[in-house]
């Protein structure tokens, strides 16, 4: 693969799970924009929220963005819900779009066996109503800004993996 795969969507759609049974399957690197900003800052993303601010989190992801088109290559990226607003996203690598409706994602996050820990790290996750209408809000701008959509609700990870392997030219 010489160039990047970005994976958006909303908060716990499984752009990490995906990204992390893709990289082992094809041996490929894989990163996370939000542990790459945990990184850097040496903070959680909830820490750095209530410390420092939504705004100033979002000036992270956009220098991380930066970092990413200059000196990442051939590399698969999974994005925090809110990384498509940078404004260098396609210039990073093609975009694919990990689709579902917010029933399913919030079931999934509900029902996963650390289901606390992954409400918990998921700071704009904490009242449902706010979730929802930021998840509507967005759905049409993911879609604007996706050069590829996967509707993954009700889908085994390999299926989702082979479309996934498609896209990126994988063979296997």
């Amino acid at each position: 693969m010489k160039d990047n795969i970005l994976l958006i969507g909303f908060m716990g759609v499984g752009k990490g799970t995906i990204a992390r049974a893709f990289a082992k399957k094809y041996k490929i690197y894989n990163i996370d924009t939000d542990d790459l900003i945990e990184s850097k800052e040496n903070k959680s993303i909830p820490k750095i929220f209530q410390k420092y601010g939504e705004d100033f989190f979002r000036q992270k992801e956009q220098e991380t963005a930066n970092w990413l088109e200059e000196c990442v290559k051939g590399t698969l990226i999974s994005c925090g819900g809110g990384f498509y607003k940078v404004k260098n996203l396609n210039k990073i690598g093609k975009v694919v779009l990990l689709d579902a409706s917010f029933e399913w994602i919030y079931n999934r996050l509900k029902n996963a066996k650390n289901s606390e820990a992954k409400l918990a790290k998921r700071p704009l996750f904490q009242d449902i109503k706010k979730a929802k209408d930021l998840y509507n809000k967005r759905e049409k701008e993911y879609k604007k800004v996706a050069d590829f959509i996967i509707n993954i609700e009700g889908k085994k990870d390999k299926d989702i993996l082979k479309e996934l392997s498609k896209i990126a030219k994988i063979k296997k």
